[in-house]
This record gives C-alpha cells, structure tokens and sequence, in this order.
C-alpha cells in the first residue's frame, strides 16, 4: 500500500490513448491526442498512462490477476462462487471445452485490455522520441521503461493466445490493420525480447522511484520470456524441443540478478501477501496500487475482488477460486519431510493425521485453521458460499483482512491497494533451478530448490492459533543430494513452483511450458470429478485447450486476417 511512487501529471481519463481501430487502434472520445501533448511535463503524463495501463484490467477482463487463466485453469483452484452458472465463462474456461471465440467476458475483454496497455506504451514512446535529450533528460530511461512495460503486456498476450499481432510505435494505423498474427515460434519471441534487450542496456541498475524497473528486472523478465520459449512448440501446441542456448540465457541472466545483491527471499513467506511488507528485497517489479491518495476510493486491485469469503463477516462476495483436494492434497509430506509425490491424491488428505507444507495455511483457508494470519478469527466452512458444489476449502493469498488499511469495500465487491508482483525473487532463483536441470547440470538446482524450501519451512510464526498451537502438523525438509538425477530433480522441480506460487495463477502455464498439460489435467479431472461431479463433462484436448482463443470479433474485424487458433 502507498499513496504514490511515480507522479501523475495529468488527470488519468485525459491520457487514455491508443494507436489502431477497435482494439488495435484505441482512441477514446473527449481525449487530447498526442500531438497535444509535447511538453517535457505533458510526455511525463503520457509515461504515467502507460503504467497505469499495467493495471488496467478488470474481474471480467483480467490483464494481470491470473487467478481464473492459471490457477482455475489448473488443478490448483475451482471456480467457486454461487454454482456453475455464476460467470458462466469461467464455468466454461474450468471445463476447457466448452469455450468459444465469442465470449466476450474474458477472452475478448482481456485481449482488449492488454492492447490498450499496449497502445499507450506506443504513444508515449513516439512521444518521448519528440523530445530532444537536452529538453528531456531522462529519455533514455522513459523509452526504456515504456519498452518493458510494452514487453509485459505483449508476454501476457502470447501466454494467452499465443499467435498475435505484433507491431511497435513506428507502425501507422493502416499498417497496423495489415499485421498478422501468423508468426512462427522464435520469431514471435524474439519480437518481444527486443524490448527486455532494449530496457537492459538503457535502464540504470536503481530506479529513485519505486513502481519503475531497473536493468535487473528487465534481466528477469528476459530470463522468463526465455524460458518459456526454450520449449519449443510446435503449431499443435506440442513440445518438440528444449533450446539449450536460450536455457543458458536463463541461467546468466539470473545469476546478473541474483549478483546483484539487491534481491534476497523474504524471511517468511508471508511477506509477499501483506501490503505492510511490500516493496520488499524479493519483490523485483510490481505493479504498484494506492488508497488514501486523494482520490475518492484510490486506485486499487479489483481483479480479485470475486475471491473473498461469502459468509465471513465484513465480506460477503463472492467465494470464487476454491482451493481443489488435489491441491491440498499435494502439500502433504513424508516421514523425511519431502512431498508425497507419488500416490498424493489417492484419497482425501485426513489434515489432522498427515503432515504438511507449511506452504498449505499461506494459501488455503481452512475450517478452523488461522485465516490470513489473524488468529483471533479462524476459518470457518459458514464461510463458504457453495460448499456442495465446490467443497469447503478456499485461497487467500491475494486477499486482504477487511481490518486492513489496504482494503476498500465497492458494493459487493472489494479492492485491495497491495501491491501485484510481476516478477519475484523466489521465481528468480526456480528459473535458475529449473533451466539448470533441463542443461544436465542438477546438481546446481539442488541448493536452489533447498533455498526455498528452507524459507517455507522457516514461514510458521504467522500461523499460530492463540493458544501457541498449529492448525496442521508441518513437515518440511530439504532435499537430499543422495538419488538427486536428472528426472527426480525435474519433478522436485515442478512441485516446489507449484506450492511456491498455488493459486497465484502460474500453474496453467507451467503446465502447457513443459509440455504436459494434457496428462496432467486429464489425470487430474479424472479423479475430482468422482468428489466435485460438476467437473463430469471436464476434458482437456491436446493441441486445443493449451491456449484461448483468438476473440472472433477481432478475426471479423480484420476480415479474417487473423487465423483462429487449433481446434476452436
């Protein structure tokens, strides 16, 4: 929570710009246009917009809360709120095959959004690029943070959908209506880390303001970027190889960030889900939100305002995004500490008999476990909205105590002024592990792994009840070097990203990255629909559902220029 960290020139409706028709070319009326606009005060503004825009999404048009396209999407999360017709869309996103180009809450409002964001980092980049470097001193560095947020949203978009047009401020708005969305794998990514290049070499190593990025988060927002594209896929979404060199990309790249000596794990984990503590030494690049800053409710996180218990005092709405079995039930451990990683799902997890991640009471609500570490008022299954449909069991890590002077009550709805991390330093160092173990070197992702693990452990001092005592039994030891191969290192790998970041909305992607998805949500299906048989008509198609689809409104507007992706 903050009031504000990059100032705002002018007043936010006056700079909502675009650059192409529809979508493409987003010109609100009643707007100056940027030739209005060329004072060294006035381009500040336009700077400002484009940050803003980061953040513009919205509970039907997500842009950067993943909750409902990684997490619901996964095994991580049920829907969740008033039954199966309650936003039908994401009924339908959580049963893969029932969605539809046409929707457009979601896949088409979510596409618009993101192109938005995109058409005011354009203008501000044509704008910053009017300004002579005497008249404008920190050019360089504005075109470069314009760049990275450009990157951001293009990265966004392409997780998403994957093929899509791609164009920079240099393009005019019938070249923009030309550009295709058929472009190959390297190419498409390469595109995109243009702008993380750019941004490495033209932004300093410390930004003055917080809510701007330095040269290292543009360094980890590269390693991301390549990452995802070492798995290289073919046009049926399959997995056909793993590009060594750009995994030794990944691994420079996080060493720089990890060198650099400004990034370290928060002591508990905590720490990432408390606006008190954001702005922390793991917090690399987020979005920054703000209350009490003279506007009339601040400017603040609705995307996940549907989250919240329904019957909790002081809430009310909505009881979206349940936690799953299958999730509570990989966070149990063995006897040596380590996850059950065979044979975890096999039944219903008896909480008070098994031991656990301590991870599960970060993320999970749970009947009289601690609730948002305020151990004064633990959860209760009176909270839950639709316990027969989607069980009893809820997250909470991106939500806020309504005694928090982060949070904001809308109507119905909630919104909260904690900050969203984009990158974090705990992902930093799993990026690392993981591109390690693709290259064969495992041995090296093994103190990586341990890193974290030994943070989780370590993480307990918000979860006591009032009487001293834990809700759950927590078991969690590092891995031992002893059998640490090639294979076991992967799937140690791929479950400690799935405790670390559960129902942050990473899951989905991991998933379709390492080329698994298919098995894993069939599997996972398969089972949880014998204990949640809404989920019967479930199935996950290869070479379909790895992506959305590309909005058909957007296809009829560029008069079938756009080709739809597989299967839709």
């Amino acid at each position: 929570m903050k009031r504000q960290y990059i100032t705002a020139f002018f007043a936010l409706a006056l700079i909502c710009f675009g650059s192409c028709k529809k979508q493409l070319e987003y010109t609100p009326t009643g707007v100056l246009s940027s030739q209005d606009l060329t004072s060294p005060t006035a381009v500040e503004g336009l700077v400002t917009a484009a940050y803003a825009a980061i953040g513009n999404g919205d509970m039907i048009g997500p842009i950067y809360s993943m909750w409902v396209y990684g997490s619901v999407r996964s095994d991580d999360s049920y829907k969740g709120g008033g039954g199966t017709g309650d936003v039908f869309e994401i009924d339908a996103l959580e049963h893969y095959n029932t969605v539809v180009p046409t929707f457009d809450a979601f896949i088409s409002r979510s596409w618009k959004n993101l192109y938005k964001s995109i058409s005011r980092a354009n203008v501000a980049i044509r704008a910053v690029n009017g300004l002579a470097d005497a008249d404008f001193p920190q050019k360089q560095s504005r075109l470069a943070e314009l760049r990275f947020l450009r990157a951001h949203s293009y990265f966004t978009l392409k997780s998403l959908y994957k093929n899509i047009p791609i164009f920079d401020e240099n393009a005019t708005a019938e070249e923009i209506l030309a550009v295709s969305n058929d472009l190959g794998w390297e190419e498409s990514w390469n595109k995109i880390a243009a702008d993380l290049e750019y941004a490495i070499n033209n932004l300093p190593e410390t930004q003055q303001q917080l809510g701007r990025p330095n040269k290292f988060a543009a360094q980890a927002y590269l390693a991301k970027l390549r990452l995802f594209q070492a798995y290289q896929q073919d046009e049926q979404h399959r997995v056909v190889s793993i590009n060594q060199q750009r995994l030794q990309e990944v691994v420079d790249l996080t060493q720089s960030v990890i060198e650099s000596g400004k990034y370290a794990l928060n002591a508990d984990i905590a720490d990432n889900f408390l606006p008190e503590t954001e702005n922390s030494p793991e917090s690399i690049f987020a979005i920054q939100f703000s209350i009490n800053d003279g506007t009339t409710s601040g400017r603040l996180n609705y995307e996940d305002g549907l989250n919240y218990p329904h019957g909790a005092p002081q809430y009310g709405c909505c009881g979206f995004n349940a936690g799953t079995q299958n999730l509570v039930n990989a966070h149990t451990t063995d006897d040596k500490g380590l996850p059950n990683m065979t044979g975890f799902n096999n039944g219903i997890a008896d909480l008070s008999k098994v031991t656990v991640d301590v991870r599960l009471d970060h993320t999970v609500g749970i009947d009289g476990h601690v609730y948002k570490y305020d151990n004064t008022k633990l959860f209760s299954n009176s909270w839950v909205r639709d316990a027969g449909v989607y069980g009893n069991f809820h997250t909470m890590r991106s939500q806020q105590l309504a005694t928090s002077p982060s949070y904001f009550k809308n109507g119905p709805f909630m919104g909260v002024a904690k900050n969203q991390d984009i990158l974090r330093f705990d992902e930093v160092l799993l990026m690392q592990a993981e591109a390690y173990i693709e290259l064969g070197q495992h041995d090296k992702a093994l103190p990586l792994i341990n890193q974290i693990r030994a943070r989780a452990a370590a993480s307990t001092s918000r979860l006591k009840k009032l009487d001293g005592s834990f809700a759950s039994n927590y078991n969690v030891k590092q891995y031992p070097s002893t059998g640490w191969t090639q294979d076991y290192a992967r799937l140690a790998l791929q479950w400690e990203r799935r405790l670390e970041f559960a129902t942050e909305g990473h899951r989905f992607f991991d998933l379709v990255r390492w080329g698994i998805a298919e098995p894993t949500l069939n599997q996972y299906i398969n089972v949880e629909k014998m204990r949640r048989p809404y989920l019967s008509t479930a199935k996950f198609t290869a070479g379909r559902d790895e992506y959305l689809p590309i909005p058909q409104s957007e296809i009829t507007f560029t008069k079938g220029l756009y080709i739809q992706n597989p299967g839709y």
